[in-house]
């Protein structure tokens, strides 16, 4: 994994769509989402996590802030997250993104035909992953943690204390698990055991701001979140699964 970097170095940012990007865009206001934003200060890389609405905006914060894009991660191909078509209402994203400058997309492998039917990517423009793959941006390492359940291919991002959970996990509640690809029973698997690496100091960072605070430690999410409180799958399907 390489050598941990120090506080001083983690390039770490939160943005949220409809306020921090894309401020005129309603659609954006309505979806509340994050965007994520981690590099390395020392060597000025960067990589965008859920780059959606506003690219330009996204690599004007980052310019402002003396950093530039090497590469992009996507947590599922929903198009609130990677860009694409919601209900009617056209997205930019990661066509976007590679229309401006060609750099390595990261998903998880089995979110590639996802997200290349969601943004009309090319599968040749994007780089799948397996659970537990590392991808580096500078000297700071993220460690990829594949969480089906939303998707078949949703993707945790854990960095530095940090977990960028997209719509697995959210600090009440989780992701539906009654849209395409969804699959509840993988949902209770990857919140109880996949997601058991994820020590309780860790800081979750969700895919949408739907609740008061934008992130919370994950022994506080593990201890409120009502998810969390059934004590057998059996019990988590009747109270989650869709009927």
């Amino acid at each position: 994994m390489g050598a941990m970097a120090d506080a001083d170095r983690l390039y770490f940012r939160q943005l949220l769509a409809g306020l921090d990007v894309a401020g005129d865009d309603f659609i954006a206001q309505q979806m509340v989402n994050f965007v994520y934003l981690v590099g390395d200060r020392e060597t000025g890389e960067a990589v965008a996590i859920d780059l959606a609405y506003d690219v330009p905006g996204v690599l004007d914060v980052l310019a402002a802030d003396g950093m530039r894009l090497v590469g992009a991660l996507a947590t599922h191909y929903h198009p609130d997250h990677v860009g694409g078509n919601l209900m009617g209402h056209e997205i930019s994203g990661l066509a976007d993104l590679l229309d401006r400058q060609e750099v390595p997309v990261h998903v998880q492998a089995d979110e590639v035909e996802w997200v290349t039917r969601a943004t009309g990517v090319g599968a040749d423009q994007l780089v799948g992953h397996a659970s537990g793959d590392v991808v580096t941006v500078g000297d700071i390492p993220i460690t990829l943690i594949h969480t089906p359940g939303h998707t078949p291919g949703s993707q945790c991002f854990l960095v530095e204390g940090r977990l960028v959970a997209g719509d697995t996990l959210f600090l009440d509640g989780c992701g539906r698990t009654d849209l395409p690809g969804s699959d509840p029973e993988q949902m209770y698997l990857s919140l109880t055991q996949r997601l058991t690496q994820v020590p309780d100091d860790a800081v979750l960072f969700p895919g949408h701001l739907y609740s008061e605070k934008p992130s919370a430690p994950m022994g506080e999410v593990r201890r409120r979140n009502v998810v969390f409180r059934p004590q057998t799958a059996e019990q988590w399907m009747t109270m989650f699964a869709p009927s």
